[in-house]
């Protein structure tokens, strides 16, 4: 069979997840070269599969709406006025910017929902970027050291999956108070065991590999070795992991925001929104709902998002995806 670079030139994609593509058992090893290269797999796989396509359209949706929409909003959603207090939703009356109701001060519902995405989101990203930075890396110094060093931090790391997040989060956010960059701290110190382990048992399985032993011989340093050789092959492991944990995060922060160990006001996240409105319930129901599904729909759709890339990155399931989804007629066999 050809090399897959030949096949492909300039792809970037996992060994693994070419492996699969090109000589799982359901395709036959057979690959259409002509109407689409590897490259393009993965997109056009999530583009027949409806339910992760939404799912994937959903978050990128509230990405945009963080990054451009939120900013713009944040003085009006502030805005109050007791003469639209508890409005409800659903009318045009009092303008676009109220569609969705005001709350007990007469402040948007829409522009607060617009404001707290991109709160959450900047949670959840810093939370997933930190602890993924710093707990693979300790991970794969673990794995690659050994001895007592791996030893010693990997029950570092047991002590801090023994300490419940909301008994940590009560510690830490009652010394140093709450504010969003301490609620990135508490969530990303509580998350560094689930990328240390990984990192490590990867790391560990590699580092007696023939090319790592190349690499030793010819004088590498261990940094080296680590960052040219092993980081390369743990990285995309550490990524999948990184996308399962962002709907958990969101998640976990909203709880924390919801019992009051969060976000205060000014400072707004969707958690923070079904805290204010859970004292109204009974007459104002749309201050808990709106915010609430929207954390069931981001939690659900980050985790339907990430069993695609999961799947996506296991051989085995990686092409049967393809073979199941892709036409016969756009696979043609690959000269051997």
């Amino acid at each position: 069979m050809k090399n897959l670079h030949d096949l492909t030139p300039g792809l970037i994609v996992d060994d693994s997840t070419a492996a699969g593509l090109l000589s799982d058992p359901t395709l036959g090893g057979n690959f259409d070269t002509k109407s689409g290269t590897l490259k393009w797999v993965r997109l056009r796989v999530l583009l027949k599969m409806p339910v992760q396509l939404s799912a994937a359209i959903w978050l990128v949706s509230l990405v945009v709406v963080a990054l451009t929409i939120a900013p713009l909003f944040e003085t009006a959603a502030n805005v109050q006025n007791l003469e639209l207090r508890f409005l409800a939703p659903f009318s045009l009356d009092h303008g676009w910017l109220n569609v969705l109701g005001a709350d007990g001060l007469g402040r948007s519902e829409l522009g607060q929902l617009i404001v707290g995405t991109r709160t959450s989101f900047l949670i959840a990203g810093g939370v997933v970027v930190v602890s993924a930075t710093i707990g693979s890396a300790i991970g794969m110094l673990c794995g690659y050291a050994g001895g007592w060093v791996d030893a010693s931090l990997m029950r570092l790391a047991d002590v801090i999956v023994a300490l419940p997040t909301l008994l940590l989060a009560l510690a830490v956010l009652f010394v140093l108070g709450t504010s969003i960059v301490n609620l990135v701290i508490v969530l990303a110190l509580s998350r560094l065991p689930v990328y240390m382990r990984t990192a490590e048992a990867q790391t560990r399985s590699l580092r007696e590999r023939t090319f790592v032993e190349a690499s030793r011989s010819l004088g590498a340093s261990s940094r080296r070795i680590i960052v040219n050789d092993i980081a390369p092959l743990v990285l995309p492991t550490v990524l999948t992991l990184a996308m399962l944990e962002l709907a958990g995060v969101i998640l976990a922060a909203a709880g924390l925001s919801f019992l009051g160990l969060g976000l205060q006001r000014p400072d707004v996240d969707w958690g923070t929104l079904v805290a204010d409105g859970r004292s109204y319930l009974t007459v104002a129901w749309w201050l808990t709902v709106f915010p609430g599904v929207a954390i069931a729909l981001t939690a659900l759709a980050g985790n339907l998002l990430a069993n695609w890339v999961r799947a996506m990155g296991d051989p085995n399931q990686s092409g049967r995806l393809v073979a199941k989804i892709m036409p016969k007629r756009n696979r043609e066999p690959v000269d051997k």
